[in-house]
């Protein structure tokens, strides 16, 4: 009798599995002979979807973008060079790695400053902008000069943060002038929000006992570096613009934006709008007009505002817009700094296709007066660029 039990048993177990197999699907009363694939509650199909095989090399190239990460900043200024050898190619090609030196290290002092008491004000009071000076404004100032007075082709300095500039002397002095903010939207820093540093290059003041005014066109070299997510450093030489992003395993600025170009029109402004009260009336109908899909593209306008001007014109470099500090009933002159501010901003703006006006003129056809000089500025793609200055004209 237990023979018979465990012949049936196993003849039973038999059954179900090849049901199982053939069949695939459970209905209230057992195994259903539908052919169809079996199904886990929710309807999905058990059997597994095919996998696609990379080969290494497709791999690599998908999630280590190989193809445009190979080539790092110091391959890029060291091919210009060999493209045109010149000693001003040579010369910054020394500058830009002393810059890039500079970045990292101020990008590793912005990633740390909560967790090494480097927030807060420095308690030296307000500097030459009648602006209170922050830790990090003083710390990045000193690491930007540092480095860039040892490349040895440094005459001038000129600093945001210093009340004159600065003369190189002795061995290390070399021919060109580097003007720069070190650290572009320092209010933002103890709430983690982007930040940057912002310079440009001139040439030519080897033999200058005061320091050279020059127009932004005289500039041959000018970029930006944001830190934010990520370390990104845009440069322009006078041929283009190009991004290079920090690799914090190599310690390099690789090529991750080769040859930006900025759409002719974008979407965005960007600006202090709690100023909208100082402004002209024609300035303030002029966003009315966008902000309601009223203007020349027909499309609506929307408003992106971040407080730093390297972390706003990243964006409006990426993607189109308008970037703007006009004058007002506060600023008569406007608000940022021509030097090294608007200046640089404005070459990188022009390599790419756009374009940067004071609403009257165009910025780098500006000649200083002094190295804090002010001045407004209308920045960003060129229709939009035209469009409001029409506005302010």
């Amino acid at each position: 009798m237990h023979r018979s039990i465990l012949v049936a048993c196993l003849a039973c177990c038999l059954a179900t599995t090849v049901n199982c197999t053939t069949v695939g699907s459970f209905s209230a009363t057992g195994l259903r002979s539908s052919g169809s694939p079996m199904r886990l509650k929710g309807g999905m199909p058990t059997a597994p979807a095919p996998v696609r095989v990379k080969s290494v090399d497709e791999a690599i190239s998908v999630y280590s973008k190989k193809d445009r990460l190979a080539l790092t900043l110091a391959d890029f200024m060291r091919e210009e060079t060999l493209r045109n050898p010149t000693k001003d190619n040579a010369d910054l090609e020394h500058v830009f790695s002393g810059i890039s030196a500079a970045c990292r290290a101020i990008a590793d002092m912005v990633s740390k400053a909560g967790i090494q008491d480097m927030t807060g004000l420095a308690g030296t009071g307000e500097n030459i902008q009648g602006e209170e000076q922050k830790k990090l404004d003083i710390l990045s100032n000193d690491v930007f000069k540092d480095k860039l007075r040892k490349t040895g082709c440094m005459a001038f300095l000129g600093s945001e943060e210093e009340d004159s500039a600065v003369v190189i002397r002795g061995p290390r002095r070399g021919d060109m002038v580097a003007v720069f903010d070190p650290l572009d939207g320092s209010s933002n820093i103890d709430a983690a929000i982007s930040v940057g540093t912002i310079f440009g290059i001139y040439k030519g003041a080897k033999d200058k006992k005061e320091f050279p005014l020059q127009k932004g066109t005289e500039q041959i070299a000018a970029g930006y570096c944001m830190y934010s997510t990520c370390t990104i450093l845009m440069i322009t030489t006078g041929s283009g613009v190009n991004g290079f992003t920090l690799d914090t395993s190599l310690g390099e600025f690789v090529l991750t934006h080769p040859n930006v170009q900025m759409p002719k029109r974008g979407k965005i402004y960007s600006t202090n709008q709690g100023n909208c009260p100082q402004w002209s009336e024609k300035l303030r109908s002029y966003f009315d007009t966008v902000s309601s899909g009223k203007g020349q593209s027909g499309e609506k306008y929307g408003l992106r505002y971040i407080g730093s001007m390297v972390g706003d014109m990243h964006r409006t470099l990426l993607y189109g817009g308008l970037f703007l500090y006009p004058a007002d009933a506060k600023n008569v002159k406007g608000k940022l700094r021509l030097l090294y501010e608007a200046n640089p901003m404005a070459m990188l703006a022009e390599q790419a296709g756009g374009k940067a006006s004071t609403g009257e003129q165009r910025v780098m056809d500006i000649q200083p007066d002094e190295l804090h000089q002010r001045c407004p500025i209308f920045i960003g793609s060129a229709e939009d660029v035209d469009e409001v200055v029409s506005y302010v004209n």
